[in-house]
């Protein structure tokens, strides 16, 4: 089995919140594609003790660590000579990255010398490997002690650290690794509660292919997850492809894709096939369904446009829904949300128009209609669909849910149409 790695993000602004720690999940899912298991994550302050005490520990139960953050030219960058230290290795400045420095700083058009503070970016440690880094000013580090325990330093800028691991991370751990892999693959799910789910799976619900089985609930649905651990690369596939077979065939049209792929993105592509276009009607979600579908490269081959219609007098007045059906059933409610439906089609010339309607909160909620209650309909061709729930959460829950319906409504008579 290849040797666990422990990831270690540094920076107060990772632990005051103001960023978020996407590093240690792009290390985690890049080299969990290649078999390395990650043993622990740790997140530490710009604090040489903390940094020390953090790698430290690491290394004493792994032996193999990667830092990120802390190569900058500022005061706060101390991962370098903290590290350094730790190695018992002294500081030496590098030719070959000065004059990397000064022919990036010129490059980049900026006016006058290199500034001093960057040239703390050419100290490495004696005898580290410098990893060069083709995005930015600060070169990675490996630090290899005389019991073969290292740390890979990397910067923590994204877009660096992302190019880095593909090009000096991953070649390097995959030649010292088992050739087994850690993959994983999603089923995506809508519209069905994770214990419904669970009942329908029935023997798969823990486990398919023999490979274990995770319940995933977010916003959109319940992603379904299995992964496969300690296989070969060919037979990991096989089996996730099995297994990601058998959970659709038995959960059925409540699984909508697979992996990274998203609602407006399925929903899209079947209006492609089918030869239809889209137009939105939208009150308490504001434009978000709208936002959600275009923002889908291509989707101005189906997306036609819409009407936030937050006012009754919009309603009234854009879409042609009656005052006296406002004044009887309230605006939300199944009638507004039809002709919602009906008025946005007609204007546009869709051939699926979708009128959402509701109470999104924190207030507004009455007995009848408390906070989470949305009317939406959709008209596909002629064709009427509503649906009423009453959805938990706060206001961007409530809105985000309310269009993931509404989606969902359209996949499924797109379905039946091709049934």
């Amino acid at each position: 089995m290849a040797q666990s790695v422990e990831i270690v993000t540094i920076g107060d602004e990772l632990l005051l919140g103001t960023t978020v720690d996407t590093n240690a999940v792009f290390l985690a899912r890049a080299l969990g594609e290649i078999g390395v298991p990650i043993a622990r994550r740790a997140t530490v302050a710009d604090d040489e003790h903390e940094i020390a005490d953090a790698v430290q520990q690491a290394l004493e139960r792994t032996g193999g660590v990667i830092t990120t953050g802390g190569l900058g030219p500022t005061a706060d960058d101390l991962t370098r000579p903290v590290l350094a230290r730790l190695f018992g290795r002294e500081l030496r400045e590098d030719p070959a990255i000065v004059a990397a420095l000064h022919a990036l700083w010129a490059s980049r058009g900026r006016g006058g010398a290199l500034p001093p503070s960057n040239l703390q970016q050419a100290l490495v440690p004696e005898g580290a490997e410098v990893l060069a880094n083709g995005q930015g000013t600060a070169p990675g580090l490996r630090l290899t002690d005389d019991q073969g325990r290292w740390v890979i330093m990397l910067p923590g800028v994204p877009r660096e650290l992302r190019h880095m691991t593909a090009t000096h991370i991953v070649p390097w751990l995959t030649e010292r690794g088992s050739g087994t892999v850690l993959r994983s693959r999603n089923v995506r799910t809508t519209s069905i509660a994770e214990s419904a789910l669970a009942e329908k799976l029935g023997p798969l619900k823990r486990e398919v292919e023999g490979l274990p089985l995770a319940y995933l609930p977010g916003h959109d649905g319940v992603d379904l997850r299995v992964t496969a651990r300690g296989y070969p690369a060919a037979e990991a596939a096989r089996r996730l492809d099995a297994a990601v077979a058998q959970i659709r065939d038995a959960v059925g049209t409540y699984a909508y894709a697979t992996d990274g792929v998203s609602m407006p993105a399925v929903v899209l592509d079947m209006c492609l096939v089918h030869g239809d276009t889209i137009a939105v009607a939208e009150s308490c979600t504001g434009g978000l369904l709208g936002a959600r579908l275009t923002e889908v490269p291509g989707s101005s081959r189906v997306v036609l446009g819409g009407v936030i219609a937050y006012a009754n007098i919009v309603k009234e007045q854009e879409l042609g829904v009656a005052a006296d059906d406002i004044e009887m059933h309230g605006a939300v409610s199944e009638p507004v949300a039809v002709q919602m439906a009906r008025g946005v089609r007609g204007m546009t010339g869709a051939t699926i128009g979708v009128g959402i309607t509701g109470v999104a909160g924190p207030d507004g909620g009455t007995p009848d209609k408390p906070v989470g209650t949305v009317w939406i309909a959709i008209d596909v061709r002629g064709e009427v669909t509503t649906n009423r729930a009453i959805y938990i959460g706060d206001r961007a829950e409530i809105r985000h849910r309310a269009t993931q319906v509404a989606m969902d409504l359209i996949r499924r008579a797109l379905l039946g149409m091709a049934t």
